[in-house]
């Protein structure tokens, strides 16, 4: 959300510089996270100035240019060629002289010395459009005579600096959605120190001038409209709203569209409250309905997209159709356009639940329904009703010719709540004294209706929807106190505490720390998705999606199952961004829903597994004079699960690999581990299916590892950690070359070599790897050493070879291997 600086300095009399405000907002709640500069002319009109054409004759060797001198209040006539048709002497014009920055857009250029077809140019006599005043092209701009020579641009035509706070406001916050709601917590926080007013616009002005258009309203959906106000204003004029008004909605990003609809916008900003002006005289039967309408009713909005109606969606109605859909998005018909003479305006408290759904079900979401579905002031919509009205009669002129229209069946009054001093001390964790305590409470608008030595009876205000407990009155009592005003203590309290064995957060930190060491980069994706990924999918079925009911939008419907497609979404934003070589790891939940489980706890049918993703794309690292470019390859991303399996000391006599047969995977493996004899899946990795690719837009190899860490603590539980002396006696060494057929895998020599040998054999390992001229075509031939030691004797020859013939044998008899 956009805050102006110069805006907000108009509900409050401060002379703190813009970072002191940041500091203080971001303190209390409202965190300030960027500043940026804004000119209401881009540029700021630096180096331009006024001058006056002294002189101005046609150029010698052109037939359209002019040479000219024109006096910019320096010593000397500044010499410049113009093309311009109506350029002449005596005439006040703006100049950009030699070194100025001009915008066209995005792009810019520089003023520079020049010659024209021979003749010097020091500098440009600008048109309104060069300089960003208007729009016109036709000419240079000729200014009045009263003006002086050299006056500075930016001093002629009011340029506006200002500075613009990001904030980034919590769902709760949404008192704080607007310029005076900012303002109210910048004079709290002040108020602990000086006595600050805030300057709330002042509204007794305001008075009915007639009552010739009086429009009826009916609220039939109660539930999701606890009140609605309107007022009429007739004889208005749409035109083009004032400089000031422009400069206050383009500071923030808003687009001026017209008087009338920029007042509307430039109150919601101020107050926090969504308003909507009628064309009075589209509203058929003089009467506004709020309702539903029937499922299916088609409905086109501002925008120009006709929609399909939800029999759910509240409606703004007239006695023959609807106008607009109610806290979100106006209709075509009824809007304000430039023949509007009447409107009727309208200020309503809309249910946050039915705003909400209707948002999400449209896929429409305006400044309107952002507040709405957070929660608006029901007791504030005749303040702003008449705030607006005074402000379009002052740039649309008119009359306001209704009574105000206020249905409010219900009233709702200010929360009640008891606090206790005790209470506040033992949460904000240091004692305040009464005094400061009811200082705070007054300057929050928070009432105190009764007291005693020990209690506070106090209401809150309706518009802090998020105040309803003793404890969020005890946190709005600390955000203003200021949380680094709270002393941290000397002393340490815990209680000692068994944590379960192997420990997952130590595990997870371990190898995030291993993976952070080689080159990864960590990522963090949203666990919320789009349900579209799971299209066609065999690995992970749609049907188990965990769905959202009041999804942000379709690409947020979803928990997601996989961390695979956020580490996609990583790597598409970082290719499309120049950065294609990524080794990307990711810790995360992912979730899922059994529909077919029967139980009395709904949770059961939900599973939630702890999982960590490799991603390995682009080359394994950039090329330099001794080392060649090479493309990341599944070796590659093997060699890294391998790291982590010997890192977390899982046992690879119990591991099988199997190749992998799944839609998300071109090829890869599977790592079982065998527990009991179980069969526990722990890692599957491999190279991702091209179709998935290509729905990122990623046309690079990308390798991708899922290890279910749920199963790898499974794993770790059997894990005993021991320690043995170096031993005192040496290791043998034998190698032996085998000619198997190809689909025979190293791990099934591995596998057999242990079972056979588990006493002296150590370690093995696949040393060269031969396909070629002197072997059959469906045959290879495997380089193998084996690592022999006994740690209590020294090996004999006659035991190294009854154990490397045992190895033989085997593999003769279990691979039909042959000794080369």
């Amino acid at each position: 959300m956009k805050i102006s600086y110069n805006w907000l300095k108009q509900y409050i009399d401060t002379d703190l510089g813009y970072q002191e405000v940041s500091e203080i907002l971001t303190n209390t709640g409202l965190e300030v996270e960027g500043i940026e500069k804004f000119q209401s002319i881009k540029g700021g009109l630096e180096g331009l100035v006024i001058g006056e054409v002294k002189t101005c004759e046609a150029h010698p060797n052109s037939d359209h240019l002019s040479v000219t001198t024109v006096d910019v209040g320096k010593d000397e006539l500044l010499p410049i060629v113009c093309g311009a048709p109506n350029v002449r002497a005596g005439q006040k014009v703006v100049v950009a002289t030699v070194g100025t920055m001009l915008y066209d857009g995005e792009e810019s250029f520089k003023i520079k010395k020049a010659k024209m077809r021979g003749e010097p140019s020091m500098g440009m006599i600008c048109a309104e459009d060069e300089i960003g005043v208007g729009t016109s092209h036709d000419g240079i701009m000729v200014l009045n005579n009263d003006v002086n020579v050299g006056t500075q641009a930016k001093d002629y035509f009011n340029v506006e600096n200002d500075i613009i706070f990001e904030i980034g406001l919590t769902p709760n916050r949404i008192d704080g959605a607007s310029h005076y709601g900012v303002a109210r917590d910048l004079a709290a926080y002040l108020n602990q120190d000086k006595n600050i007013s805030l300057n709330k616009p002042n509204v007794d002005n305001f008075k009915i001038d007639n009552n010739d258009n009086y429009i009826d309203v009916e609220i039939e959906k109660n539930e999701a409209c606890p009140r609605y106000s309107g007022i009429t204003i007739s004889g208005i004029e749409v035109k083009e709203s004032p400089t000031w008004l422009q400069n206050r909605l383009k500071s923030i990003g808003l687009k001026p569209i017209n008087n009338i609809v920029d007042a509307t916008n430039f109150v919601l900003q101020e107050t926090g409250q969504p308003l909507h002006a009628f064309d009075a005289d589209k509203i058929k039967g003089k009467k506004v309905i709020v309702k539903t309408l029937k499922e299916g009713t088609k409905f086109t909005t501002l925008d120009e997209v006709e929609r399909k109606l939800s029999s759910d969606d509240l409606m703004i109605c007239n006695e023959e159709e609807g106008m607009c859909i109610a806290g979100v998005f106006g209709g075509i018909e009824s809007g304000v356009s430039q023949n509007t003479k009447n409107i009727f305006l309208e200020s309503a408290c809309f249910d946050p639940v039915f705003i909400r759904k209707t948002s999400r079900r449209h896929l429409l979401q305006t400044d309107a329904s952002f507040r709405y579905e957070r929660g608006s002031d029901p007791n504030i919509t005749i303040y702003v009703l008449k705030r607006a009205a005074l402000l379009i009669k002052e740039l649309a002129g008119g009359k306001i010719s209704s009574n105000i229209v206020d249905v409010y069946p219900k009233t709702i009054e200010d929360y009640k709540v008891d606090v206790s001093y005790n209470n506040i001390d033992r949460l904000i964790g240091k004692h305040l004294e009464k005094e400061t305590i009811k200082n705070i409470l007054a300057s929050l608008d928070i009432r105190i209706v009764n007291e005693d030595e020990k209690t506070l009876n106090v209401e809150v205000p309706t518009y802090r929807i998020d105040v309803r407990r003793e404890a969020d009155v005890i946190e709005e009592i600390l955000r203003i106190y200021g949380y680094n005003n709270i002393e941290i203590s000397g002393q340490v309290k815990s209680t000692i505490s068994y944590s379960e064995k192997p420990d997952k957060n130590t595990i997870t930190n371990l190898t995030s720390d291993l993976l952070s060491n080689i080159g990864f980069n960590e990522i963090m994706s949203n666990s919320l998705t789009k349900s579209s990924y799971y299209d066609n999918l065999k690995s992970y079925d749609k049907d188990e999606l965990v769905s959202i009911l009041n999804p942000l939008s379709s690409d947020l419907n979803c928990m997601r199952q996989t961390l695979l497609f956020g580490g996609l979404e990583a790597i598409a934003f970082n290719i499309n961004r120049k950065n294609p070589d990524l080794k990307f790891y990711e810790f995360g939940n992912c979730y899922s829903i059994n529909k077919k489980i029967q139980d009395e706890n709904p949770i059961k049918k939900y599973n939630e597994g702890f999982h960590l993703s490799l991603f390995v794309t682009g080359l394994k690292q950039q090329a330099n004079w001794n080392i060649k470019a090479e493309p990341s390859n599944f070796y590659f991303l093997k060699s890294y699960v391998e790291n982590i399996k010997k890192r977390l000391g899982i046992d690879i006599n119990f591991v099988d690999i199997d190749e992998l047969n799944s839609d998300i995977f071109d090829f890869g493996l599977q790592y079982t581990y065998n527990q009991n004899n179980k069969k526990l899946p722990f890692v599957s990795f491999g190279s991702v299916n091209k179709k998935l690719l290509k729905e990122f837009d990623i046309k690079s190899d990308v390798y991708y590892a899922d290890f279910d860490w749920d199963a790898v603590m499974q794993i770790l539980k059997t894990k005993k950690v021991t320690y043995t002396e170096i031993a005192k006696y040496p290791e043998v060494k034998r190698d032996l070359a085998l000619l198997l057929d190809k689909k025979i895998r190293f791990e099934q020599i591995k596998t057999l070599a242990f079972n056979s040998e588990k006493k002296l054999l150590k370690r093995i390992s696949l040393f060269d790897v031969y396909e070629g001229k002197k072997i059959e075509d469906d045959k290879k031939s495997y380089a193998v050493s084996f690592i022999l030691q006994d740690p209590f004797k020294t090996l004999t020859d006659k035991q190294i070879d009854k154990i490397m013939n045992k190895f033989i044998k085997v593999f003769e008899n279990e691979l039909g291997a042959k000794i080369r």
